[in-house]
C-alpha cells in the first residue's frame, strides 16, 4: 500500500499549547519529521482556527514569514496549511503559495460550504495541492457527506478527509465512513483521528483496510484533547506490516523527535484529560467540556447524556 503520512503535532498539537511553538522548535520538529519519512508537515492554520483563540501563537496564524522559514528548512514540497474558509479572503492563497506552501486543506461544514469551494478552484488554478477535511464527521448523516464530497470533488479537490473531531468513531464506524466516501468521490480518502477513546490506531487500521491512502497522526499523539493518532505507533505499525512503507519511513528519527518535544514542549506529554473521554463517549464537540467540569464524574456523565439527547 502506498499511504500519504500527514504530521499534524505542529497544527493540531497547538491546541494544547496555545499554538506557541518557538520558531527554532518548529523548525527542527519539520526537519526530523522529513527525516522520519512523513510526505507532509502541516506546519499551521492560516489566521486561526474555527473559534477565536486570544494571543494565537505561530501556528494558529500562519503567517508567510513563518511558511517560508520551513519552505527554506525542508522544501516547499513538503509543506502544508489548513484553513477555514470564514478566516480568509482571496489574498490569502496566493500569499501561501509565494511564501512556500504547497498543500492546502480547506475544512468544509456540512451546511454553508460553498464559499469553501470557490477557494477549492483559487488553490488548485495557483498551483496548490488540494483535499478538504470534514470535521466532526461522527455527527454528519450520510446525505450530507454525499452532498459535500461530491461538491468538493467537482470543484477540484484531490482528496477528501474524515476528520473524527469528538474521537468518538468506533472501527466499524471508520470503516462505513470511509466506503461510503470512497464510493462517492472515487478518489483518495483520509482519516484525522482523535483518541478520546483509546481507538485511533485501531481507526487507522479499519480506515486503510477500507481504502483510505492518507493518514493524519502527531508525535506524542500531541493535539486536542487528548490527543491524535500517535505517530510513533503508526509509523512502527506501517513498518513492521507494509513492506513498501518500511523503505519509506524511518522510526528513528520520529523517536528522536519524540524525545525532543518531550524535552522542549511541556504541553506535549501525553495525557487523557478524563473530560474528554466522557465527549468521546457521547459524541460531543469539545466546546461542551467546560460544562462537564466542576462537579463530580457521575454529575458530568448525566450531563453528558443529558447534551446528546438534546442535540
Amino acid at each position: 500500500m502506498n499511504i500519504v503520512n500527514i504530521d499534524v503535532t505542529l497544527r493540531d498539537g497547538g491546541y494544547r499549547n496555545g499554538f506557541n511553538f518557538p520558531l527554532s522548535y518548529a523548525l527542527k520538529h519539520a526537519r526530523l519529521t522529513v527525516e522520519a519519512g512523513f510526505d507532509w508537515v502541516e506546519i499551521a492554520y492560516r489566521k486561526g482556527s474555527l473559534l477565536p483563540i486570544p494571543d494565537l501563537g505561530l501556528t494558529g496564524r500562519g503567517d508567510d514569514e513563518f511558511i517560508a522559514a520551513v519552505a527554506r528548512e525542508i522544501g516547499a514540497q513538503r509543506v502544508a496549511m489548513i484553513l477555514h474558509p470564514k478566516n480568509i479572503t482571496e489574498h490569502d492563497l496566493p500569499a501561501m503559495y509565494a511564501a512556500g506552501a504547497r498543500l492546502v486543506r480547506i475544512i468544509l461544514p456540512a451546511k454553508g460550504y460553498e464559499r469553501g469551494l470557490e477557494y477549492i478552484r483559487q488553490a488548485k488554478e495557483i498551483g496548490f495541492g488540494v483535499g478538504v477535511n470534514f470535521a466532526r464527521i461522527s455527527q454528519w448523516p450520510g446525505r450530507d457527506i454525499v452532498e459535500v464530497a461530491t461538491a468538493a470533488t467537482d470543484a477540484g479537490a484531490e482528496f477528501v478527509y474524515l476528520a473524527d473531531s469528538n474521537g468518538s468513531l468506533s472501527p466499524v464506524d471508520t470503516t462505513d465512513l470511509t466506503t461510503l466516501t470512497k464510493s462517492v468521490t472515487g478518489g483518495p480518502v483520509g482519516l484525522h483521528a482523535h483518541n478520546n477513546l483509546g481507538l485511533a490506531l485501531a481507526n487507522a487500521i479499519s480506515a486503510v483496510a477500507a481504502g483510505a491512502t492518507w493518514m493524519d497522526s502527531s508525535i506524542q499523539g500531541m493535539g486536542k484533547g487528548p490527543g491524535n493518532l500517535i505517530a510513533e505507533q503508526w509509523l512502527a505499525h506501517l513498518d513492521r506490516t507494509d513492506p513498501e512503507a518500511s523503505t519509506r519511513l524511518h522510526l528513528g528519527p520520529a523517536l528522536e523527535l519524540a524525545d525532543l518535544l518531550l524535552a522542549t514542549i511541556p504541553e506535549g506529554t501525553p495525557s487523557l484529560p478524563l473530560p474528554d473521554l466522557v465527549l468521546g463517549r457521547y459524541d460531543l464537540p469539545v466546546e461542551h467540556r467546560k460544562e462537564l467540569l466542576g462537579g463530580d464524574h457521575r454529575e458530568g456523565i448525566a450531563t453528558a447524556r443529558t447534551l446528546a439527547t438534546v442535540r
